[in-house]
């Protein structure tokens, strides 16, 4: 396995928890808190996390990741590729059916792919090497490349935003800048769109034509053996209510608690605390490069020496156990991460950071940042960022509201004064920042990034160059390559690594190791 197999799947190492396929008992019902209320549906409009896992509830992918980080077959039988590297057929499974009963073809998933493809950071990247996509019948089809890579199988089994979903043609070819309104999948859970309540529950029951691999369970891979009726997300922001309501049974898991609050979790007999190297996350800062004052690039690079990580890990987690100062912009401990180029950034260097502001003509322009208030895990980032750039000397302009308007509202090109903004900060999980392709806020290539929309020619040179090359070493002098010009022209900045543990009763059986909270599998016991 080279390292670029390895970068992607480094922390997916780890064993999964798996019980035998036993029939659903009568009624049973699966309540979760989730991190975030689900306001939006369209998983590939969106890399936010919450719509991500509602994703994985109605619909499936053509391939998946094993907890080796192998790629396996998923709704495909069987893949094969062409004797000269340069292209892939793929056997659909039998029996795949849509939840609206129709048959799952080979035009549903070239449509999906395109669609994913064009919104993705790795599938935009797979598309500049794919000469066509052909459906030779109802259930197999060719992707046809100009020159070899490897990026094909890698981005089809993506376990991360954005993922590749499949989805009905006449859904999939609804503009991926648009979000979609039918959400037929083919998946273990039909959405129950008519007692979705946003701000009180989701609500997901099993699709009792769904057929499961026969290979067991592993991590995103093998077969989702659906073992509950329903399952409800239930909306509840407050992190003690959460898990007051887990400890009184009222709830059966909790996906991020509080940290401050695990202690006393892990003093109840009837919970236990689960934590998997899957969910480790890296924080970052957002700048959007198309609005000033982030439209000048000495003007980014002040940020990195007013940043210091201890601030922002302290402030959010406040737990050593769980948090870990790391400068490399892909995950400390796999195969791509370097501190190069970062001496002296990221250590609140207000003197060095105001010279910067002074020699980029920084006019005092406000900067818009957006603070997410509902999720305990980002809450307190904003904050800590607004205080280190006011000490460097930036004017601040801090808008709070709820993480999915922030979510709505990054979309937008809009100028900060007219409901667009100039920056915020999120968390994406290690499967998804462990090297430059998958690294989605790396994509500059302009009004095709993602929101925020870098345009740098050099670093989408880079990435092409990355995924292009098969050694290893030369593999990691490019990651470094693209390191450094990060750091010269600022698509994000790495503020600092944690855990997140998930907790659950006693009687909730099978929860999976994987990169993503899904809900096959799972058992709830009397």
């Amino acid at each position: 396995m080279n390292a670029f197999r390895k970068a992607i799947l480094a922390v997916t190492c780890v064993g999964s928890l798996v019980v035998a396929a036993a029939p659903a008992l009568a009624q049973t019902t699966l309540r979760v808190v989730m991190h975030s209320d689900l306001k939006i549906l369209d998983p590939i409009w969106t890399t936010a996390y919450i719509v991500r896992n509602h994703g994985y509830m109605i619909y499936d992918t053509l391939l998946a990741q094993d907890e080796k980080g192998e790629i396996k077959p998923q709704m495909v039988e069987k893949y094969e590729a062409a004797a000269d590297g340069k292209g892939y057929t793929f056997t659909l499974r039998e029996g795949l059916l849509w939840h609206d009963g129709q048959p799952v073809t080979s035009e549903d998933c070239i449509a999906s792919i395109k669609r994913w493809a064009a919104k993705d950071s790795l599938g935009q990247k797979m598309m500049t090497f794919v000469d066509s996509m052909t459906a030779v019948d109802a259930k197999t089809f060719t992707i046809k490349l100009k020159e070899s890579t490897g990026l094909v199988l890698l981005g089809l089994s993506k376990p991360s935003s954005n993922v590749p979903f499949m989805m009905p043609k006449r859904v999939a070819e609804t503009d991926p800048n648009k979000q979609i309104e039918d959400f037929t999948g083919s998946g273990p859970f039909v959405f129950k769109k008519d007692e979705w309540r946003p701000g009180d529950k989701t609500v997901y029951v099993k699709f009792d034509k769904y057929k499961p691999r026969s290979e067991p369970v592993s991590a995103l891979s093998g077969g989702k053996v659906v073992k509950v009726d329903r399952v409800e997300w239930r909306a509840i922001s407050d992190a003690q209510q959460a898990v007051n309501a887990l400890s009184k049974g009222e709830i059966d898991l909790v996906e991020q608690p509080s940290h401050d609050l695990l202690g006393t979790l892990k003093k109840d007999p009837n919970v236990s605390v689960f934590i998997s190297p899957f969910l480790k996350a890296q924080y970052v800062f957002r700048p959007n490069h198309i609005h000033k004052p982030f439209d000048n690039p000495k003007i980014r690079q002040a940020l990195w020496y007013a940043f210091n990580q201890e601030d922002f890990l302290m402030a959010t987690i406040g737990d050593e156990q769980y948090i870990k100062e790391c400068k490399a912009l892909f995950i400390c401990g796999t195969p791509f991460a370097s501190t190069k180029g970062m001496d002296g950034l990221l250590t609140s260097n207000a003197k060095k950071a105001q010279e910067l502001l002074k020699e980029a003509g920084y006019d005092g322009t406000p900067v818009v940042l957006m603070h997410s208030t509902d999720l305990k895990v980002l809450t307190n980032l904003a904050p800590v960022a607004k205080s280190l750039m006011e000490k460097a000397g930036f004017k601040v302009d801090m808008q709070s509201m709820d993480w999915q308007t922030l979510v709505a509202r990054r979309a937008k090109k809009d100028a900060p004064d007219a409901g667009g903004w100039n920056a915020f900060l999120t968390a994406w999980v290690a499967a998804d920042v462990m090297n430059p392709v998958s690294t989605a806020y790396l994509n500059a290539s302009c009004e095709k990034a993602l929101f925020g929309w870098p345009c740098d020619a050099q670093l989408e040179k880079l990435r092409d160059d990355f995924a292009r090359e098969a050694d290893p070493a030369k593999q990691k002098a490019i990651a470094e390559a693209v390191q450094l010009r990060t750091i010269e022209v600022t698509p994000e900045i790495p503020v600092g690594e944690y855990v997140q543990p998930a907790a659950m009763r006693k009687n909730v059986k099978g929860f999976i190791t994987a990169p993503v909270p899904v809900f096959w599998n799972i058992e709830v016991t009397k």
